[in-house]
């Protein structure tokens, strides 16, 4: 109570949605806050997703959670979705796709998605019965109805993220490498904005953490009290997941050997760093407003249906508007913009703007502030800055030398050193070749960021033998010391037959690559153009490459999304290496 009161995460008259997934965390906070609800003065209701990750006791948890909404008389809106399926789509992890679902289905209720179909059922006297209907990823077994007009069915919804979770994630972050702003953890809201015009304007909703100052032991010790039963989610146990392990493995490592407090350490940590970021937020909105100067770039001067005035990227001509423009090269250079140069620019990535930054004063300013400028522009223009970026940057605009030297960025940008400024040039968009190459080695076993994909590359090796399951025939097992699960073995590749170091790159012109159940080598242009794979993603799509030494010839053993090849395929009882994409973000945990 004094953690909700402290942050002012509920307020009397809220209709507070409950994310309730069936286990300790988030069942203890739906039956804290139906004690609490007459204090607080809100009206509570019970939201859960269905990630479909655990077939029928998936159902059950969704079960178990609607038959406690029922028997207290509580609303239950209610959504499913196949996370496994867009983890697959969009080459993320699984923890990622989940996530996504699960927000998108939040955003939802809180008025901030597309109107999308949600399932409700609530204890009236008439006996609402669950139905079968569609939600907006997948299925959801409960009454549906459709809201129009983004209209808010709750003004907060609260999740059970507890101190543990925050823990975890802070140490997650410093493991993998963060900022000022990764130390910041779980915050304890999230602002959802969005725009109802019959509202007359803007109108927020917010996604609330009621028990991050309380640990999970606290929790489960009173459910016991009171008698609650919970669900087990079976994938806690899941060492594939860095969030399981960190919890199983790590932090109990950390806190028995170092500081038995350590949990509630990060979590001081995280909020020391949450309230400097905060401070500095305000200071770079200044900073972007006065000593960076966005201006135009010459190629897109000119532009029928380029608005100056809407920020970075705005294209005001509509597709249907351009249909009769011609589609040479010319075009660009006539003044109007081709539909091919429209969607490139429609595509999420760069700005449409460079942006000049005063070196006098960058190079008197503290680190720190340059540091934080120099990110900003990159947040701001979409350019993927890491540290040594920042740190590249900062050396070249402290050399003293002539006018108009380059320095080159992620994703096409480039600076350009001028005597009294350096300025972030845009990549000229007109050109479907703007994004230079990126190639990073892999050690096997090991791991390695990609930046221009915004993912981390891995490659493990594995003891493989057949499954004893009924779909032994579809998967393998894999067993290492901290991983036990299942992957296709269309995915394993014969670890004899692999260097120590692999060669992480997009693809170039007149590359091949031979997947198994194929007759012949096939140009990976090919074979992303019959996927229907768009750019900028078909530019940037992922290979590993494996060198001959001896040959000094290349061959591609890996590519995202197809089997490797036959000749390297390994086989049940053979040492093998697994190549997979994880997300570069920490996700958060699944409460």
């Amino acid at each position: 109570m004094r953690h909700i009161r402290q942050e002012e995460l509920l307020r009397a008259g809220d209709r507070v949605g409950v994310a309730v997934s069936g286990g300790i965390d988030s069942v203890a906070l739906l039956r804290l806050l139906v004690e609490l609800r007459h204090e607080l003065g809100i009206v509570l209701a019970v939201v859960h997703f269905n990630h479909k990750l655990r077939g029928a006791e998936s159902d059950a948890d969704q079960e178990f959670v609607a038959g406690w909404a029922r028997e207290h008389g509580l609303e239950f809106y209610c959504a499913g979705g196949d996370a496994a399926k867009l983890s697959a789509e969009e080459h993320s992890g699984l923890e990622a796709a989940a996530r996504e679902l699960r927000y998108g289905f939040f955003g939802d209720l809180l008025g901030a998605g597309n109107g999308a179909e949600i399932g409700i059922e609530q204890d009236v006297p008439q006996g609402l019965k669950p139905g079968s209907v569609e939600d907006h990823h997948g299925t959801a077994e409960a009454v549906g109805f459709q809201r129009q007009n983004r209209h808010r069915v709750l003004t907060r919804i609260a999740t059970g993220h507890t101190l543990d979770d925050q823990a975890e994630t802070v140490l997650m972050r410093l493991i993998r490498g963060t900022g000022l702003r990764g130390l910041g953890g779980i915050y304890p809201r999230i602002v959802v904005e969005h725009d109802v015009e019959d509202a007359g304007g803007e109108v927020h909703g917010e996604i609330v953490r009621p028990l991050l100052g309380l640990r999970r032991r606290e929790l489960e010790t009173y459910l016991a009290d009171v008698k609650q039963p919970w669900r087990e989610d079976s994938s806690n146990a899941d060492s594939r997941f860095t969030r399981n392990r960190v919890r199983t493995l790590v932090l109990p490592l950390l806190e028995r050997e170092f500081n038995p407090a350590l949990v509630e350490s990060l979590a001081n940590l995280a909020e020391i760093a949450r309230d400097e970021e905060d401070f500095w937020e305000n200071e770079v909105s200044g900073w972007l407003g006065t000593v960076v100067q966005w201006t135009q770039p010459e190629w897109a001067r000119g532009l029928r249906g380029f608005d100056r005035g809407q920020g970075l990227v705005q294209i005001q001509a509509s597709r249907g508007e351009l249909q009769g423009e011609p589609k040479s090269p010319s075009a660009s250079r006539t003044g109007a913009i081709s539909p091919e140069l429209l969607e490139r620019l429609e595509e999420p990535g760069p700005a449409v703007m460079n942006a000049s930054v005063s070196r006098p004063w960058l190079l008197t300013e503290p680190r720190a502030v340059q540091r934080k400028v120099l990110l900003a522009i990159g947040e701001q223009a979409g350019i993927p800055l890491e540290f040594k970026h920042v740190e590249e940057i900062l050396r070249f605009a402290a050399e003293d030398g002539p006018a108009g030297k380059e320095l080159s960025l992620p994703l096409g940008w480039k600076i350009v050193r001028e005597p009294e400024a350096i300025v972030f040039v845009t990549p000229d968009l007109r050109r479907p070749e703007r994004i230079p190459d990126y190639e990073y080695p892999l050690p096997v076993p090991g791991r390695v960021m990609v930046a221009e994909l915004g993912v981390v590359i891995e490659a493990w090796r594995v003891s493989c033998s057949v499954s004893s399951s009924p779909s032994a025939s579809a998967s393998v097992r894999i067993s290492t010391k901290l991983r036990d699960a299942e992957y296709n073995p269309q995915q394993l590749l014969r670890a004899d037959l692999l260097p120590e170091r692999l060669m992480v790159r997009n693809w170039r012109p007149g590359d091949r690559f031979w997947a198994a159940q194929t007759k012949s080598p096939k140009k990976i242009k090919e074979l992303l153009q019959e996927r229907h794979v768009a750019q900028p993603m078909r530019r940037l799509w992922p290979v590993a490459a494996s060198k001959d030494n001896d040959e000094d010839e290349e061959e591609i053993v890996w590519m995202r999304g197809f089997p490797v090849p036959a000749r390297l395929r390994a086989g049940a009882g053979e040492d093998a290496v697994v190549i997979r994409e994880m997300p570069w973000e920490t996700e958060e945990s699944a409460s």
